[in-house]
């Protein structure tokens, strides 16, 4: 093999030339960064000091709560305090209500399992974990589905009753753990206290003119002649209003001054660096206002709001009952990306492929009309092969009773470009480093508990072989 001859160099190398040229420079990306769709979907609400307060009517009988619970397998147990969130069991004694929580038994069956068949004898039931569906025959004798449960649900207080009423049948849609009383195990705790019987009776019974969220409808009178009493009345309003301030995103910008001083062309690194900084908060600031117990969206849907999906998947039939729940003027639902294209996957298995609609120069696929608005802050949590998370349905809006968005703006040293962003120079130490504390202020305000759904237990992994 013969070597090549050695050619000798005829121009300037490109990789010499590039010493006196000038490269053309783009400002820092930021991947992490979103289009932040729920903040720009979101009307705002300007506040005075901080705080917002919501006044409402007064509830004077308020709608049972899921039933908290701790599930530790066969052990598991509930105590008396747990117990009287079920309505029924709100005015019975304390010391009745322990020995009937060590009285349920602990039941378990696999998934499409009869937990109870509708001519057996009552029970009520507590779901510890999984779900259940309760079943029932209309007039035609075609099964329908009265209630899907899933954990801290309760059916059947009925059974808690003076009087005899059957418990519709009960199938286990998923593998489930339950904690049961039957009919002749509670007659047997009752065989000598009939007032608890009664109790539990006054309990079930929403006071009259009350409705379905424990307000007190104000007393009227309609298709009537002549000389009647017309009804008086007044309406009442909550005396301890709740009250949401403003949630604080935070930080301190460090630089040194050389570096603003003699390495600021093209870019100011100043500028750049406040930018991706304020991004950066920004990105923060729209997970706080979804995510924080006390200032987000998550933690102000009502327990009555709250619905598990069947089967895992989001299906057509899921988004269905939130729209059932919010259905005076529904906005937008707010999913994950992967939420929405596992709904997408459904919904080709079913043959009813989502419409889509452009809003803010963007395509967003919608179900009924209502466009679902992808959103990286609601997690998906993964546990093994199983990976799941929520999905919310919005009405937003003060004057609709709906979601608002509270903010602060004119607040000294703000920021133009964002509003309730202040920036404070804090000086220059003995390092010759410049600070400058960054603040950023804003929560969410849910002015009726019928402004916002939730679909928990959404699995997201799961895929169909269409061939």
């Amino acid at each position: 093999m013969t070597d090549q001859p050695h050619i000798a160099q005829q121009s300037l190398s490109t990789e010499a030339a590039r010493l006196l040229a000038t490269t053309t420079k783009s400002a820092p990306q930021y991947i992490g960064s979103s289009p932040r769709w729920f903040m720009q979907f979101l009307p705002w609400r300007a506040l005075e000091a901080g705080t917002f307060r919501i006044n409402r009517l007064r509830v004077t009988a308020p709608p049972g709560r899921l039933v908290p619970i701790v599930d530790q397998g066969a052990e598991t147990s509930i105590t008396s305090t747990a117990l009287r969130s079920v309505p029924a069991l709100q005015y019975v004694a304390e010391d009745f209500l322990t020995t009937m929580a060590h009285a349920m038994s602990v039941e378990q069956y696999p998934a499409g399992a009869q937990v109870h068949d509708g001519d057996g004898e009552s029970r009520f039931v507590i779901v510890v974990s999984g779900k259940i569906e309760a079943l029932d025959q209309d007039p035609h004798g075609i099964t329908v589905r009265r209630a899907l449960l899933g954990r801290g649900s309760h059916l059947g207080q009925e059974t808690l009753d003076a009087e005899l009423t059957p418990t519709p049948s009960i199938r286990a849609v998923t593998p489930v753990t339950l904690l049961v009383m039957t009919r002749s195990r509670w007659e047997a705790l009752t065989a000598d206290q009939t007032d608890i019987r009664v109790l539990c009776a006054t309990g079930r019974q929403a006071p009259p003119g009350v409705n379905d969220f424990g307000e007190q409808v104000p007393d009227v009178q309609s298709g009537h002649e002549g000389e009647v009493d017309v009804p008086r009345t007044f309406v009442d309003y909550d005396h301890t209003p709740r009250e949401i301030g403003l949630n604080l995103v935070q930080t301190v910008l460090q630089m040194h001054t050389r570096v603003t001083d003699i390495y600021n062309s093209p870019h100011d690194q100043l500028d750049q660096q406040m930018r991706l900084t304020v991004e950066g908060m920004r990105e923060r600031q729209e997970w706080d206002l979804i995510n924080d117990p006390q200032t987000g969206l998550l933690g102000q849907v009502a327990e009555s709001m709250r619905i598990p999906t069947r089967l895992g998947a989001p299906t057509p039939d899921d988004f269905d009952e939130m729209l059932s729940l919010v259905w005076k003027e529904p906005a937008f639902f707010l999913a994950h990306p992967r939420t929405i294209a596992a709904f997408g996957r459904e919904c080709t298995r079913r043959g009813v492929p989502p419409p889509t609609v452009q809003m803010h120069g963007s395509p967003f696929l919608t179900w009924r009309g209502v466009p679902i608005v992808p959103t990286d802050k609601l997690a998906v949590n993964a546990r093994g092969a199983s990976h799941r998370t929520q999905v919310l349905l919005l009405r937003v809006g003060e004057e609709r009773q709906g979601v608002v968005g509270l903010h602060q703006p004119g607040l000294p040293g703000e920021d133009p470009c964002v509003p309730s962003m202040s920036i404070h120079p804090m000086g220059i130490n003995h390092q010759a480093v410049a600070s400058y504390l960054l603040s950023l202020y804003s929560s969410v305000a849910v002015m009726a508990d019928d402004a916002v759904a939730v679909l928990t237990d959404v699995e997201v992994a799961r895929y169909h072989n269409y061939e």
